[in-house]
């Protein structure tokens, strides 16, 4: 009976020491999480802190040992999905270790990451020199889409119903009599 109990503690230890850290370190921002501006304003005084930013993905670039993911910076709401109201706080480059596929973390999908601040790197937007910030990325989460709303059709909708479009039916300056005189 012991060695019953022992295995069943054992195995809920197993399952509970396989789940990912992910969900915390996305959902609550890290004390004193400084903006992308500050950053890229002073970026001596923010190198190695720990940031959580998001946004929507620009570029994906695989490299032998990482992978580099160029995002637009969004504001994030309070779960840390970046919030699509189309307020863009600048650009920045998330360093990830490994391999991500492209088809996966395709264009316009939205990413939040947790990381360390690390340098700042001078790349070309179209013709435009722009100071992008380097975080190492040590969680991320993919997003799922947005679900696209359903719009609800009335299926008794008649347009041309004689009512629709005269406010006084059946009593009308059309038809003055009243209808149940006939």
């Amino acid at each position: 009976m012991a060695n019953v109990i022992y295995g069943v503690v054992s195995l809920f230890l197993l399952l509970v020491g396989c789940a990912t850290p992910t969900v915390d370190s996305i959902n609550q921002a890290p004390p004193g999480n400084p903006s992308l501006f500050e950053v890229r304003e002073h970026i001596e005084k923010s190198l190695d802190r720990r940031v959580r930013w998001g946004g929507t993905i620009v570029a994906v670039e695989n490299g032998e040992r990482e992978t580099q993911i160029e995002i637009v910076a969004r504001p994030l709401d309070e779960y840390g999905r970046p919030r699509y109201d189309g307020e863009s706080l600048g650009r920045f480059i998330a360093r990830v270790d490994g391999f991500l596929d492209p088809v996966i973390y395709a264009r316009n999908r939205e990413l939040t990451i947790s990381g360390i601040v690390d340098k700042k790197l001078t790349r070309p937007v179209g013709a435009y020199a722009y100071d992008y910030v380097i975080v190492r990325a040590d969680v991320h989460k993919l997003w799922e889409p947005r679900a696209q709303p359903s719009y609800y059709r009335d299926p008794f909708y008649d347009p041309f119903w004689p009512g629709r479009l005269n406010p006084w039916y059946p009593w009308s300056p059309i038809n003055p009599i009243y209808p149940y005189w006939r």
